[in-house]
């Protein structure tokens, strides 16, 4: 029922987005085919109108159009003012294919340039304006009026714009703010439903049962991850619906309320820690009135989140708010005896923790308001290497594809510049996947739209109703994961560009031609990326790895050294950054072709990601837990507080300990070989280590690996001292001192929980670790604890 629901949603947004993308190039044909001649005087491409309505309106709402709108003014400004200069000083009748290349290199960098602060789809506007501005100028040559020319590619641009504008307008606007709405909406639903599961997977006596509530969870929670990524692809575009749309009153949708519900994610996630593993939860804990009193703190955490998602600004009522706790927490009176007992109080810590998210204020977002608002951008801040780049790059690729296109075929020279064009991407791209699906895309494209101006010769406006049928099918296209929006884009552009065109000659040979200027546009993108960035997506996903466990030490170490909450999370924002980054570039160095290369693990590296990125969650657990128990400390006497310390100096150890631990796994993934270890072991005159004699410099770094129950142990005992030490000094009633047991309890548990599970954690990892660099010196025997020994000799 849930897979028939979301093909529904797909099928209704893809039928959609091909009607108002069908509309709008029928309005730009219509115009160009059947309108006033004043019209096609002066939209003199309409070409270029069809492309800019795929830019535009791909899927979008009202605000995305209107955005648009101004986007391609920005863009208009950028190109045809600095090109109506340009050609009246060199001349269009002067032109020839080399410096035609250059004038629109040049001006292609000064557009691309300013990489952080113009929108992508400004500058795959003003490139493709910059493509038919020169290369249309260069093949009329003296016939090409410096000012009407640049001014004729504005209009057409217009053209498209106002057809885009009329088509998200019939019969009804698409609003950005309802498509938010309606996920925020989704998404509360599905938290609500995955906290039942999670519930019912944890009070359930059946394994079979528990394991079926727990496959639905995670299908819920693939779910939720694509309605995050809704709700951030149009909270932007809602700013430019509110201003037309005010007497409407639809701009009350609170937009802290998807990053509330996203926020609650965390706590969800360990839940499904819990009830994921396959240990059960003690009969013991869950007799008497447990399950009832549960289900009342379920009950009342559905209310609040069902609160959250209804009102703008949620009230904490007494029902709500977890000052106010149940029966089953307050029976929490003593630290368990057996590490089997954790997983029960942890799942109760998260429970705690999502009440504490749904009522917390959104004070954080104040501040990054007023950090926007106060942000400045400046030129000189776009001159470094980084940003110069991928300006460097463009400008070269469209060069070299307008020269080798011009001489190619002058008369059609700029079909392969506008692929480079309207392609642009600001970030790197796994450059062989994506160059496929665009050529893929392009030939599917054009074979379509020959066959249909074979068929429908005669009847124009048959043709333009067999693009809604195409438009549809490139819609699935850009949301499948094997052409993407890349090959859905190229798809569309290829069939419009011959179904709404004329007086081109035989669609065939138009067809083959393109077809062909194409395939030049994108082997000069290819040959540029080749040359300017030849280390391959495997060698950036180690580097990446690399640097993940390095963030993953820098989190570690603030555990221990009692740093503020600002600086931890900090720390565990760079740590999550690192593994995206990771994630992105291990799926990009498996699309990569291999060659004469090694192939690349990519298992291993996806098993790490994951590893890690539980690793990053046990961190927040452990800081959520310190924070807990830093506010119980705030009331506690010097007494209390000198209790708290042994624990304290666990948690030191322990993260010392990891933290030693990902600075050799971040050293160890560095290695190109270990034949170069051994090459710089014989060079350095360091020989302290010995393996077999056992001396290593540091004895302890694997710790966390090797002793994990140990180290469980000796915290249980030191939290069993500090609970007894707190009650204790509450019940003398020397002082009055606030003190709540159950929020000591859980928050004591939940870290050793987290401590427990960073040692399973970390002992994956060293097996993943180990089958990398196995398969990297695949005739070496490699042995991890002997390696680290190695490097830290090398480097002590």
């Amino acid at each position: 029922m849930l897979m028939t629901e979301r093909g529904r949603a797909m099928w209704r947004t893809c039928l959609a987005s091909a009607f108002r993308t069908a509309l709008a190039c029928t309005i730009v044909g219509s115009a160009t085919l059947y309108g006033p001649e004043w019209i096609n005087r002066h939209v003199a491409f309409p070409a270029f109108s069809y492309v800019t309505v795929i830019l535009i309106i791909t899927d979008a709402t009202l605000g995305d159009t209107l955005r648009g709108c101004w986007l391609a003014l920005y863009a208009t400004c950028q190109s045809v003012g600095p090109a109506i200069v340009t050609l009246k000083l060199i001349r269009p009748a002067r032109l020839t294919a080399e410096t035609t290349a250059l004038a629109a290199a040049l001006a292609a960098f000064v557009v691309v340039l300013p990489n952080s602060s113009t929108h992508l789809v400004a500058k795959r506007i003003a490139l493709g304006q910059i493509v038919l501005i020169y290369v249309i100028g260069y093949i009329k040559g003296a016939k090409t009026d410096p000012v009407m020319h640049p001014l004729q590619v504005a209009a057409s641009t217009a053209l498209g714009v106002v057809a885009c504008v009329l088509a998200l307008l019939v019969p009804l606007p698409r609003l950005a703010t309802c498509e938010v709405k309606q996920s925020c909406k989704e998404l509360g639903q599905n938290v609500t439903t995955r906290v039942k599961l999670y519930m019912k997977a944890f009070c359930s006596d059946d394994s079979m049962s528990a394991t079926a509530s727990v496959s639905q969870a995670r299908v819920l929670a693939r779910s939720s991850s694509k309605l995050y990524q809704t709700l951030k692809r149009y909270q932007p575009s809602m700013t430019w619906e509110r201003l037309p749309f005010k007497i409407w009153r639809w701009q009350n949708v609170n937009d802290n309320k998807g990053e509330k519900l996203q926020s609650m994610e965390i706590a969800l996630r360990g839940m499904e820690m819990v009830v994921a593993s396959k240990s059960p939860i003690p009969s013991s804990l869950l007799a008497g009135e447990v399950k009832e009193d549960l289900k009342n703190i379920q009950e009342r955490v559905i209310l609040s989140i069902k609160r959250v998602n209804n009102s703008s600004q949620p009230s904490v009522t007494p029902e709500s708010d977890p000052k106010n706790p149940d029966e089953c927490l307050q029976t929490l009176q003593e630290i368990p005896g057996t590490p089997q007992d954790l997983p029960f109080y942890f799942f109760l810590f998260c429970i705690r923790l999502l009440e504490t998210i749904i009522i917390a204020k959104p004070e954080e977002n104040k501040v990054k308001v007023l950090e926007n608002k106060f942000k400045t951008r400046s030129w000189i801040s776009d001159w470094d290497s980084k940003k110069i780049m991928p300006a460097l790059k463009l400008s070269l690729s469209l060069g070299l594809a307008i020269l080798l296109g011009s001489m190619f075929s002058k008369p059609n020279g700029y079909w392969a510049g506008l692929p480079v064009a309207v392609s642009f991407a600001a970030a790197r791209e796994a450059t062989f996947k994506v160059t496929n699906v665009k050529a893929q895309g392009t030939v599917i494209g054009t074979v379509y739209g020959v066959m249909g101006c074979f068929v429908f010769q005669k009847f124009l406006t048959v043709r333009f109703l067999s693009l809604l049928p195409w438009f549809l099918f490139s819609s699935f296209l850009s949301r499948s994961k094997m052409y993407g929006q890349a090959g859905g884009i190229s798809a569309a552009i290829g069939a419009v560009l011959i179904l709404g065109r004329k007086n081109f000659g035989p669609p065939s040979e138009f067809a083959i031609e393109r077809i062909i200027e194409t395939f030049i546009g994108l082997s000069c993108s290819i040959m540029v990326e080749l040359v300017f960035q030849p280390t391959r997506a495997a060698n950036i996903a180690k580097l990446e790895l690399s640097r993940s466990f390095h963030a993953l030490y820098e989190c570690a170490s603030l555990f221990g050294a009692k740093a503020s909450k600002a600086d931890i999370m900090e720390s565990q924002k760079k740590l999550r950054s690192h593994l995206n980054e990771l994630k992105k570039f291990t799926a990009e160095a498996h699309a990569e072709p291999s060659f004469w290369f090694s192939p690349f693990n990519f298992s291993c590296y996806e098993k790490l990601f994951k590893s890690l990125s539980k690793m990053a969650d046990l961190l927040q657990f452990s800081g959520y837990a310190i924070g807990f128990l830093g506010e119980q400390g705030k009331t506690k006497s010097p007494q209390c507080k000198e209790i708290l310390s042994n624990v304290d100096k666990d948690l030191k150890s322990l993260t010392e300990s990891i933290g030693l631990l990902a600075k050799s796994f971040e050293e160890i993934t560095l290695l190109k070989s270990l034949d170069a270890l051994e090459k710089a072991l014989a060079k350095s005159d360091n020989t302290s280590w010995d393996i077999e004699l056992g001396k290593t410099p540091n004895p302890s770094f694997s710790t966390a690996v090797s002793e994990p129950e140990k180290i469980l142990e000796t915290y249980l005992q030191h939290c069993r001292s500090v609970a007894d030490g707190l009650f204790r000094v509450e019940e003398d009633g020397e002082e009055e001192v606030e003190v709540d047991k159950s929020e000591v309890v859980l928050s004591l548990c939940a870290l050793g929980f987290c401590v427990e599970r960073i040692g399973k954690e970390t002992r994956e990892i060293e097996e993943m670790v180990k089958e990398v660099v196995q398969s990297e010196n695949p005739s070496s025997h490699v042995n991890l604890h002997e390696i680290s020994c190695k490097i830290r000799s090398l480097y002590k």
